[in-house]
């Protein structure tokens, strides 16, 4: 494990952070390639016998299509950019990903609910590495069956890198939450490995 990842204090998890995996410069020259290069979309999603837009952008890229809240992504070819971020991040975790789901959060509203990464063609227990550049915003997890449990905030800053594998997306849910705060656009990626 690299040494900037910090392991937290999440019982029946597996969670690591570290908060300045990239450096400032290295942040900033991903952060404006990855609004440039990546071919954003904005996806819908029946909610409630209603097609409603996702409260983001979306992009998904590597080697396998994925369905998630009953979207099927075919995969893009990878971009220079997600190579070089992916082989680092690889690198950093000691894990191979085959594939990449970008979000884009325009804004404080932007958001993405309580959920678990548990699609059963991620694995029974899922590594996936998260990487966020831009603005900074609020993350938290709360455990699926201990209700007695607290929940646990912080925030996920520009060029920093989250790991969650083990139990965790079986025991937890994470999202980020709204803010009223005015907030510029937010990245985030997370690497993932598809297994069918």
């Amino acid at each position: 494990m690299h040494p900037l990842l910090r392991k937290l204090p999440l019982p029946d998890a597996d969670v690591w952070y570290a908060p300045n995996f990239f450096s400032a410069a290295e942040s900033d020259l991903y952060f404006t390639q990855l609004q440039q290069q990546v071919t954003w979309k904005q996806e819908k999603i029946r909610m409630f016998g209603k097609e409603m837009p996702l409260p983001r952008l979306t992009a998904w890229y590597g080697d396998k299509a994925y369905t998630y809240s009953g979207l099927k992504n075919e995969p893009q070819p990878w971009l220079p950019v997600l190579q070089q971020l992916k082989t680092q991040v690889e690198q950093a975790t000691n894990y191979s990903y085959n594939s990449v789901l970008l979000n884009l959060y325009p804004h404080g509203q932007s958001s993405m609910g309580w959920h678990s990464d548990d699609e059963p063609e991620l694995g029974p227990e899922p590594t996936i590495a998260s990487v966020s550049f831009g603005a900074e915003r609020r993350f938290g997890f709360k455990h699926r069956h201990n209700k007695a449990q607290q929940n646990l905030y912080f925030t996920l800053v520009h060029g920093s890198l989250l790991l969650m594998q083990g139990p965790t997306q079986r025991n937890w849910l994470h999202s980020i939450t709204k803010t009223t705060r005015a907030t510029g656009h937010r990245i985030n990626l997370t690497f993932r490995n598809i297994l069918s």
